[in-house]
């Protein structure tokens, strides 16, 4: 019979035929986007149903259906088809010479970053309007001039807030010191640079290669720092020679005894973590990756490099932590001048002074105590806090006591509260010029 099949149904006895109507066994229905939208266009133009209508029967929004009209009027049934969502001017199409100049910079300032970048030619070139920050770090990216670093689990407790540090909230308030890790001058000997900075205003005051961590030629440099920029009050440091030593009385050393002499308080950061002097740090990577790699063969070709690289640092690299601006321009000059002689400490009236001699003792009530021989010269203050105890200071520097109960020294070196008494105000005076000035070329 026309327009039936037949099929069969397993049963106990066999297979028992029937009859079922063809147009039951139509293949299952499959609709397409494309099909979806022609099928709602012949409902809306050739059934002439209301938008709102024909909206509402295939679930889409009236704004989606006059999208499609739209379209349909316009192109056809081609029009209906899905488009591209590709922007259709790419996001980081640069203009060939945007491109170059960025990456031209890049290449003579290796270290510097899309903000300083951007800042420099924004800066040179107000008339062009240079892409943002992210466009030039993809553009870095694409064209190998950064490549990116694994970067390995943060330790969370590395930049955990510390206590007792003095902020640096004006110029000379708080200077860092440090060397830098030496390094091998081709195949000479090794250099160590002593770098000095202002937190302040992170200008680099002293950059100098030097052959060792002795003190005296340390010293030396940090005469010649104090005579072109004054004295600051806080000089900040690590635990390292020629800064701290050891096994001395409060790990003091031959130039933090002088650094006291002349009215600097001597801060040291915990051992362990360099992130207390984390801008310091930070510039020494800075320092490392455009000034020795690779490293100069001769102290004078290296020195050559940091006096042009601390002038570009000064006075040209824009520095994020002060608004993109360089850190010369946000430095001014000590007002306390360095002296041309060491001053006495000074200690109250009431206090009995005791010279140490050469081997670090001092002699109190017919008893020798030994101090350290890095106070060798220097005059200390006894001062009676108690029955039978006495207080023994440096200055402002609480060395330790004597009771005469126990017959011996005891130390404990600590900070007197005068010595937070005196700060500094920063006036407008003008830095010297000369370390500050560019290098004269080679």
């Amino acid at each position: 019979m026309m327009g039936e099949t037949e099929t069969g149904m397993m049963g106990e006895t066999g297979v028992h035929l029937f009859r079922v109507p063809a147009e039951t066994l139509m293949p299952w229905p499959t609709t397409s986007p494309m099909s979806q939208r022609l099928e709602f266009i012949h409902t809306v133009v050739e059934h002439r149903v209301a938008m709102r209508t024909a909206c509402r029967q295939f679930g889409i929004s009236e704004k989606t259906g006059y999208k499609w009209l739209r379209r349909f009027l316009g192109g056809g049934p081609a029009a209906l088809a899905d488009r591209s969502h590709a922007p259709r001017v790419a996001a980081h199409q640069l203009a060939p010479a945007v491109r170059d100049a960025v990456c031209a910079l890049r290449k003579a300032h290796p270290t510097w970053g899309a903000r300083k970048l951007r800042q420099v030619l924004a800066t040179t070139h107000p008339a062009v309007e240079w892409p943002a920050p992210s466009t030039i770090t993809t553009l870095l990216k694409r064209t190998g001039y950064v490549v990116p670093r694994r970067r390995g689990v943060p330790d969370r407790a590395a930049w955990a807030a510390t206590t007792g540090l003095t902020p640096a909230t004006a110029p000379n308030e708080v200077w860092a010191a440090d060397f830098k890790g030496e390094f091998r001058l081709g195949r000479g000997p090794e250099c160590y640079p002593l770098t000095v900075t202002d937190l302040s205003s992170r200008v680099v005051l002293e950059l100098t290669g030097l052959p060792s961590t002795a003190s005296l030629p340390a010293q030396q440099q940090f005469t010649r720092c104090f005579t072109a920029y004054g004295l600051p009050r806080v000089l900040r440091t690590d635990n390292g020679a020629p800064f701290g030593a050891p096994r001395a009385l409060g790990g003091l050393s031959t130039l933090a005894v002088w650094w006291i002499r002349l009215g600097i308080r001597p801060e040291r950061i915990h051992k362990g973590h360099p992130q207390e002097n984390g801008s310091h740090e930070r510039m020494h990577r800075t320092l490392k990756a455009e000034t020795t790699r690779p490293a100069a063969a001769t102290f004078e070709a290296q020195q050559r490099r940091f006096d042009t690289w601390r002038h570009t640092f000064n006075t040209l690299r824009p520095h994020e932590a002060l608004g993109m601006t360089p850190p010369a321009t946000h430095y001014v000059a000590s007002p306390r001048p360095y002296p041309r002689r060491l001053p006495p400490l000074d200690y109250p009236a009431h206090v009995e002074l005791r010279r140490v001699n050469g081997n670090g003792v001092i002699r109190w009530h017919s008893e020798l105590l030994f101090l350290s021989r890095v106070l060798s010269g220097e005059y200390v203050g006894v001062e009676e806090t108690g029955e039978d105890e006495w207080t023994i200071s440096l200055g402002p520097l609480r060395l330790g006591y004597y009771r005469t109960t126990d017959v011996a020294f005891t130390d404990a070196v600590a900070w007197s509260p005068r010595a937070d008494d005196a700060t500094l105000t920063p006036i407008a005076v003008q830095p010297t010029l000369a370390p500050l000035a560019a290098p004269q070329p080679a």
